[in-house]
This record gives structure tokens, C-alpha cells and sequence, in this order.
């Protein structure tokens, strides 16, 4: 890491997702796991959901994002990176947590899988009935 830039740092997460986000000034170069974002979220929708509070606040060209993501699937990775970088933006500049709390981006989503209960097929999912 070069000293003389300054470099903000975020931790995003969403189910089992956990997201370590470090944004640098640069050219909008954005590097996940050691790949281009292209490479490594490969559907259109979870790479708009990834980048999108760099849109939201214009700031696209403005830093370059160095994030390394573990756990989940790939839309639960998506989001994690999406809270991240929300949350390294805020770090960057207090102006922008407006915009972004009002877009729900700052806000960690604390939904996670129900766990399965004995006696049942999955969470909820009970036996079949039958009256005979």
C-alpha cells in the first residue's frame, strides 16, 4: 500500500457474505478477489447491485476498489460488497451518507436462513397430512 494516498476502508456483509472493501483515489478500477469486477460477477444484475452506490453518488471514476469477499452465493456477495463500499464511501466523505442511507445502502440487511427443526422436512416444511 502506497503511503501517500489515502486509502478508506469498510467492512460489508449480508447473510453468510462478508465483504472487505478498500477504496483508493484512482481511475474507477474496481479489483474482486483478484479479478475484474466483469470476471468476477458475471451477471449483469449483481454487478449493477455491487457498483451501485459508486452511481448513486457519482464517483465511479473518482476511486479505485480493492475488495476481497468470502462466503455465501453470489447474490449474498453482490449485496456484502454493495454495504461496503456504501459504508467506504461514508468514510470518504460525510456528504455522501445522506444519499446513501436514503437509498438503504447503509443499512446492514440482517435477514439469514432459518435453521431446520427435527420433525420437519426443512424449517417449516412439515409431513404431508392425510385424514386416512
Amino acid at each position: 500500500m502506497a503511503t501517500d494516498k489515502k486509502v478508506f476502508y469498510a467492512t460489508g456483509r449480508r447473510k453468510t457474505s462478508a465483504a472487505r472493501v478498500f477504496l483508493r483515489p484512482g481511475t474507477g478500477k474496481v479489483m474482486i478477489n483478484g479479478k475484474a469486477a466483469e470476471a468476477y460477477l458475471e451477471t449483469p444484475a449483481a454487478r449493477a447491485s455491487a457498483l451501485m452506490p459508486l452511481q448513486i453518488t457519482d464517483t465511479q471514476k473518482q476511486f479505485d476498489a480493492q475488495i476481497s469477499v468470502r462466503g455465501g452465493g453470489i447474490t449474498g456477495q453482490a449485496e456484502a460488497i454493495r454495504h461496503g463500499v456504501a459504508r467506504a464511501l461514508v468514510a470518504a466523505d460525510l456528504e455522501h451518507r445522506g444519499t446513501l442511507k436514503k437509498a438503504g445502502f447503509l443499512t446492514r440487511d440482517s435477514r439469514m436462513v432459518e435453521r431446520k427443526k427435527y420433525g420437519l422436512h426443512k424449517a417449516r416444511r412439515s409431513t404431508q397430512f392425510s385424514k386416512r
